[in-house]
């Protein structure tokens, strides 16, 4: 059974930072991308970054470069999310997903096939 599991969200004031984990089982890890995802209430869901695990090849949202880092631990099967300089507008439930083709790495609605429940996270002012 696939399974992703995201950790780490909590309440952090701005200007503060936050790791985010996506653990996983279930399927050939190195096979997949590994993107990570929010959605604030009354929006749809956003791609934020992503990482192509067989090269570590990373994918970013323009308004989290330099902020936002994804990095792999193959021997975990697990994904980070390192988020700095946090902002008001990060205030999300993250989400993790896997695909296993991936032609659009932060499109949400094409290719990831498997989703996490997702954590919060709120970023105060």
């Amino acid at each position: 059974e696939v399974q992703l599991v995201e950790s780490g969200g909590g309440l952090v004031q701005a200007g503060g930072s936050l790791r985010l984990s996506c653990s996983t089982s279930g399927f050939n890890f190195e096979d997949y991308t590994i993107g990570w995802f929010r959605q604030a209430p009354g929006n749809g869901r956003d791609g934020v970054a992503s990482i192509r695990i067989s090269d570590s090849r990373t994918f970013y949202k323009d308004s989290v470069k330099g902020r936002f880092t994804v990095f792999v631990d193959k021997a975990k099967n697990t994904v980070y999310l390192e988020m700095k300089d946090l902002k008001e507008e990060d205030t999300s439930v993250y989400y993790c997903a896997a695909a296993f083709v991936m032609t659009t790495p932060l499109n949400p609605y094409v290719d990831y096939g498997h989703w996490g429940q997702g954590t919060q996270v709120t970023v105060s002012s």
